[in-house]
């Protein structure tokens, strides 16, 4: 069973959906792990909840110019490295996932998280999804239209604590880790 060692505490990082970049276009970002997460005393990051926060250049959030059509912005957070690419939503790594759908031609914008954490960790260990790993991977993309004229912004807003796990409980989520790795 996990025990905390800190109180929650946020982490952030922001990836840039270059302008003009064409339908099907992947971005990736990167969190380092490693002044947290520790093999020696079973210390690891404990993920109680992701947002997806998407902005224009001036840091607005108004859809109508972030595609150059109705499109899809998505973005996935993955404790696997996994290039520039979305993983799947039975991928051991997937921590969360979310989209911005944007329906331009009726002035409508929908933005959904699919997945949060506290759904498909280890329940075994909490409602939370344990990290072993030293790095969080962001990877965000367009899909149905290329980005409009200026970058769009996807940041995440990951709340965590530091937790200490038994050694059998670390060695189950770093075989279970490891084993997606495709």
């Amino acid at each position: 069973m996990a025990t905390a060692k800190t109180g929650s505490f946020y982490l952030t990082e922001r990836v840039n959906l270059t302008n003009a970049s064409a339908d099907g276009s992947r971005f990736q970002g990167s969190i380092d792990l490693g002044a947290y997460v520790n093999v020696a005393t079973g210390q690891a990051i404990a993920i109680d909840s992701v947002d997806f926060i998407w902005q224009t250049p001036d840091g607005g959030g108004n859809p109508a110019g972030m595609v150059a059509g109705n499109a899809s912005l998505g973005a996935q957070l993955v404790d696997l490295n996994p290039g520039t690419a979305f993983t799947f939503a039975d991928d051991q790594s997937l921590i969360a996932s979310g989209s911005l759908a944007i329906d331009q031609s009726n002035n409508i914008a929908t933005h959904t998280t699919d997945l949060y954490p506290d759904n498909f960790g280890p329940t075994s260990l909490s409602e939370a999804f344990m990290v072993v790993n030293d790095t969080l991977y962001l990877v965000v993309g367009n899909d149905g239209a290329a980005i409009g004229a200026a970058n769009i912004s996807c940041t995440a807003r990951i709340r965590a604590r530091v937790v200490k796990l038994s050694s059998k409980d670390w060695m189950a989520i770093a075989i279970q880790s490891t084993a997606s790795d495709n």
